[in-house]
């Protein structure tokens, strides 16, 4: 179990990003990066200054830039094309379909400020709909990380890996809880806890809010099975069936609508392969609202408290 009393130092997803990105730049030439006039957002700056010769500043044009990092994708480059999750997901979806995920190009789509944890921005900022629109593509793969060191292991990943992806992270600054040498398989899920009454499935930022439910749920004799699922696709059935057939009970947990999302995603594991109780927590039905990330997180029950709730509602 992760020792919640430790002194994590805090660190945003996105920095993750831009530290990989930058070490890429140095040990693989053929890594590209192209961004939508948000490169401090995306903290891609340190690439931009040492690799000028293969950073391409598309500005306000996401469309044209995911055709771009596609067609250096048939020259064997290997492109990142950053921007905003709500312009990576949604403005871009048709270029995205036809010319990475159709083509089955190696192009990796990094997508920050994703979820409500964008806070102030409000509704039209908050993306809540990509995990959604990317699993349903065909041959793409989702990824959703839960810190500083798994988004930099992630995006190196990524790099390796052949074929489109679509890599989610933040911008708060979250706890930096995951091993800093760890290896990141995709598609492979992480136990964080071995338990037996009820087993907590999250991504994301929601892994940090499930940890900290995750203990104070043992504190009160409920011994948890707690997964970091931070491939949504492809999905590791192995882990989800393994632990709900121990613990007979699963709770999802998601920064993202509860349609189409983690949940949906697991259910449909659950459903075809060990059927069992389930509850999944995330955004029900709504769209997000400008607030501080604390507000909005309590708003809508993305909260340690309302996974501790919810766990002993669905066992009583």
């Amino acid at each position: 179990m992760i020792d919640i009393t430790k002194n994590y130092e805090l660190k945003d997803t996105r920095s993750g990003f831009g530290v990989a990105l930058d070490e890429l730049g140095a040990n693989n030439p053929n890594v590209m990066a192209l961004c939508a006039d948000l490169t401090g957002s995306l903290k891609m700056n340190n690439f931009a200054k040492n690799y000028p010769q293969r950073f391409i500043q598309i500005v306000i044009a996401e469309s044209n830039m995911i055709g771009i990092a596609s067609g250096l994708a048939l020259s064997g480059k290997i492109p990142f094309a950053g921007t905003f999750a709500v312009f990576a997901a949604g403005r871009t979806y048709d270029q995205i379909r036809l010319t990475a995920a159709y083509s089955n190009h190696n192009v990796k789509i990094a997508a920050s400020h994703s979820g409500v944890s964008v806070g102030e921005d409000g509704a039209s900022h908050q993306m809540i709909e990509d995990i959604a629109l990317m699993r349903s593509l065909p041959n793409m793969v989702v990824i959703n990380t839960c810190d500083f060191n798994q988004t930099k292991a992630a995006t190196i990943a990524s790099a390796n890996y052949f074929g489109p992806v679509y890599l989610r992270f933040g911008r708060p600054a979250v706890p930096n809880f995951t091993p800093a040498d760890q290896k990141f398989d995709i598609g492979k899920a992480v136990k964080l806890n071995d338990g037996k009454d009820i087993t907590i499935i999250a991504t994301g930022h929601m892994v940090w809010q499930a940890v900290l439910a995750s203990d104070e749920l043992q504190k009160q004799g409920i011994s948890v099975d707690l997964i970091n699922l931070h491939t949504i696709k492809p999905i590791d059935q192995q882990a989800i069936i393994e632990s709900a057939k121990k613990t007979k009970a699963i709770i999802t947990v998601e920064e993202h609508s509860i349609f189409g999302g983690l949940g949906d995603a697991v259910a449909n594991v659950v459903v075809h392969n060990y059927p069992v109780k389930m509850k999944m927590i995330g955004i029900n039905d709504h769209f997000g609202e400008s607030g501080t990330t604390e507000q909005l997180f309590d708003k809508y029950g993305l909260t340690s408290q309302n996974i501790v709730k919810q766990a002993k509602k669905l066992l009583s």
